[in-house]
């Protein structure tokens, strides 16, 4: 028998979930809180590579990218479409619409950035293991790809718990339907 404390809870639990209100995780506000501020930093960063000269990364970015496409992709053109990339990734991160997508996005993302320090040893390194600005500016990347990874982790997991909600209010409803009190 459920006492009238619960049936409250039941009916109260139902109300928030027809009216597309869930309780918010410790999981959705975290990764909300990773995927705005990874966003915020991809969106920063991306947009001054639009305008020619306003980056301070953008030599090195559009010469890895003539490197990596072989000269196909160069001077201004490279520069703007590195900066739609990173744009169009940042909110993408935001939306956490597709999850998947945004990973796979990141990742290449993460192989293009790291690519000079394989290319360009002589602007990366001063040393073996010792980076230069350049280098250092790089390597920060391994906290990008645990905060992205975090963050898509998080947005899965707190997607999956709200599935099985629903789905445990559905259940409910069907096998008590007379205790929900509109």
């Amino acid at each position: 028998m459920t006492t009238t404390r619960e049936r409250s809870a039941t009916v109260t639990l139902r109300r928030r979930v027809r009216a597309g209100i869930l309780p918010i995780s410790v999981e959705a506000r975290l990764s909300l809180m990773l995927r705005v501020s990874v966003a915020l930093v991809y969106i920063w960063f991306g947009l001054p590579k639009f305008w020619v000269g306003l980056s301070p990364a953008e030599p090195l970015a559009v010469r890895t990218t003539e490197a990596l496409t072989f000269g196909v992709l160069h001077g201004h053109l490279a520069s703007v479409l590195i900066a739609a990339f990173e744009v169009a990734f940042g909110l993408l991160l935001l939306s956490g619409r597709v999850p998947r997508l945004t990973f796979l996005v990141f990742l290449g993302h993460i192989a293009g950035t790291a690519a000079p320090l394989i290319l360009f040893p002589e602007v990366t390194w001063v040393m073996p293991v010792v980076g230069t600005l350049e280098g250092q500016y790089i390597l920060k990347n391994v906290v990008l790809i645990a905060a992205v990874t975090s963050a898509l982790v998080l947005t899965q997991q707190d997607r999956r718990q709200r599935r099985q909600l629903r789905q445990q209010i559905e259940e409910l409803e069907h096998v008590r339907p007379a205790t929900v009190a509109a």
